[in-house]
């Protein structure tokens, strides 16, 4: 089993000051997870997802937390492959680049970025995201093996050139996929990347999407393989607060639970409000089970299927609570097929001595346990 942390660097107040503040208690974080024994730190990649998401800039925010590590594991979670966000070319670079500084320790994993408020400012069509993902994800492990790669092609004109550095990892960093629904489940097992399981489902989801993931892990070919060597592992989000006053513990985790599901909302639903103020003595789980039950109405009204990705938000039943409490949801991930444990404490609303203490929870009590 390994264990890693997933940052997003949501805040509840975007001023200047306090996105200053996220990002360098992120950053602390991180380091954080390294001196407890954590495998890995992921950052995602988002844009313009005021409240949601401030990590614009992973590859910066990784570099800085390489050079102040040693030995965790440093992923991207995901690089976004619209090639106007993100050249292949720039990506194979960078990547590379980081890689050798790190001195070997880089994930690499990509994703979509497919929000139209994210596409939208780079100048491309939701529709083109998804071809243009599959391109991008092919054309990368070819640059880091070959002296010099072309590619002449309806959708990218690239010229012979050599690209450079190459990795230090040979013949290059393992490869991983952003996963919600099934269509990214297959993709990622047929194609030979890890599953990075980003849904707040809990343990039945997980098995669930280890289910189709495995069967298309089986389905894969050499010519649906994208990397030089294949990587099988599916990597279960696992919400987490865990302090020794187990009901302060789910307070804060329902309300940063809550956060996150009204601020993915306003910006994956058009027209929902932006993440409302919350006020003390408020029932947070209790608000995330109301709003669930509400969406899941009007979706059964409307005759639409909800996927876990919609459905699994206003779950609040996730490892918030006692060493215990993680330790025995934990168990359920595992037994759900999970390879990796993500653990997500970072929410918008939670502060940041609660993450600390967290990480250092489970770094002594948890991880440990599994260890055994």
């Amino acid at each position: 089993m390994q264990f890693s942390i997933i940052l997003e660097a949501q805040t509840a107040d975007p001023s200047r000051a306090a996105e200053t503040r996220v990002l360098r208690e992120c950053a602390q974080q991180a380091v954080a997870a390294e001196h407890a024994g954590f495998d890995r730190v992921w950052a995602v990649e988002h844009h313009c997802l005021k409240w949601y998401a401030h990590m614009s800039a992973p590859e910066t925010f990784l570099a800085y937390v390489a050079g102040q590590t040693e030995r965790i594991r440093i992923g991207h979670g995901v690089v976004c492959l619209p090639f106007k966000m993100n050249h292949p070319v720039k990506v194979a670079e960078r990547v590379a680049m980081l890689d050798v500084l790190s001195e070997g320790r880089v994930d690499f994993g990509i994703g979509k970025g497919g929000t139209q408020q994210e596409t939208g400012a780079f100048q491309t069509d939701v529709g083109d995201v998804a071809p243009q993902l599959e391109a991008s994800a092919r054309m990368i492990p070819k640059m880091w093996s070959a002296d010099e790669f072309e590619i002449h092609t309806e959708m990218m004109e690239i010229p012979p050139r050599p690209i450079l550095p190459k990795p230090l990892q040979d013949p290059h960093p393992p490869m991983f996929m952003a996963c919600t629904r099934e269509e990214t489940l297959n993709q990622a097992g047929e194609w030979g990347l890890g599953a990075l399981c980003l849904g707040f489902g809990g343990p039945d989801d997980v098995a669930q999407k280890n289910k189709v993931y495995r069967a298309a892990v089986a389905r894969r070919t050499a010519e649906s393989q994208i990397p030089d060597f294949p990587v099988e592992h599916l990597s279960a989000l696992c919400p987490a607060i865990v302090l020794d006053d187990g009901d302060a513990a789910r307070k804060i985790g329902y309300r940063g639970q809550r956060f996150f599901t009204e601020s993915i909302s306003h910006w994956y639903n058009p027209g929902a409000p932006p993440p409302q103020e919350i006020a003390d003595g408020e029932d947070d789980a209790e608000a995330l089970r109301a709003a669930g039950e509400a969406i899941v109405a009007y979706l059964h009204e409307e005759r639409i299927e909800a996927g876990s990705e919609a459905t699994g938000l206003y779950n609040p039943n996730h490892a918030y609570g006692t060493t215990a409490d993680a330790i025995a949801y934990v168990e359920r991930l595992v037994e759900a097929g999970a390879d990796e444990i993500m653990f997500i404490m970072q929410m918008g609303t939670v502060p940041h001595a609660a993450i600390l203490e967290s990480i250092d929870r489970i770094g002594k009590h948890v991880i440990p346990h599994f260890r055994r």
